[in-house]
């Protein structure tokens, strides 16, 4: 079990899988640097944090709820949180001054679409391990809903998605402290990092490495004189 002072922000596992050098620049380092992606999903998260809670029938919701799990060494704040009420002798959970037992269902909002990685599915899932410890209650699914397909996207937490959160959560944690950044390896995926001039300074962008690779080819190609 962790304690206070060992809490590390729950949103530095998307950073984690997407580059763990990226986490402990941002996290380790204090560095950080804003392109339209950050600003885009910045003031996105901005938006749904703003809104008010709601109650209707059956089902409320919290927004920019705190999280926290002395288990895994998180705390963060969730977009939303949906409670669903549940049915008189079901498990669940039980809200300061409302009646009845609720099952929560964290919701996450991010610009953009589904990814190829797991990094939303570990950030949704480890939201609902901070859950399910504050709460004492099985948080079995919750939704990631994308900005640019305007969709809901269910996630069920199953026993290998808790598994890699842990290992993740365990992962950051041992980065941290450690208080070692790991070396930069340059990969396509950098275009998108919004660090990359500070952790790789004078590396070429993606439209520069196109125009190189072109001259490249040009000089490379066999001269051809006319008949």
């Amino acid at each position: 079990m962790f304690t206070e002072d060992d809490l590390l922000p729950l949103s530095a596992l998307q950073h984690l899988l997407f580059c763990e050098r990226q986490a402990a620049l941002i996290h380790l380092e204090q560095v950080w640097a804003e392109n339209p992606l950050t600003v885009e999903g910045k003031s996105l998260h901005e938006r749904v944090d703003s809104q008010a809670g709601e109650s209707r029938g059956d089902l409320r919701i919290a927004r920019g709820l705190p999280l926290r799990s002395f288990r895994l060494g998180l705390s963060g704040k969730a977009d939303a949180v949906e409670l669903h009420r549940l049915p008189d002798g079901e498990p669940g959970a039980r809200l300061p001054d409302v009646p009845g037992v609720w099952r929560p269902f964290p919701v996450e909002y991010k610009r953009g679409k589904p990814k190829r990685h797991h990094a939303d599915e570990v950030q949704l899932c480890a939201q609902a391990l901070c859950l399910e410890e504050m709460l004492g209650t099985a948080v079995p699914a919750g939704a990631l809903f994308y900005g640019q397909t305007r969709r809901r996207l269910e996630i069920v937490f199953t026993a290998d998605l808790r598994r890699e959160t842990e290992e993740a959560a365990a992962r950051l944690h041992q980065i941290i402290d450690s208080r070692i950044t790991p070396k930069p390896v340059r990969e396509p995926k950098c275009d998108q990092c919004s660090l990359l001039e500070i952790c790789m300074p004078g590396a070429p962008s993606a439209s520069a490495r196109r125009y190189l690779d072109r001259l490249m080819r040009q000089a490379t190609q066999p001269e051809t004189t006319e008949p």
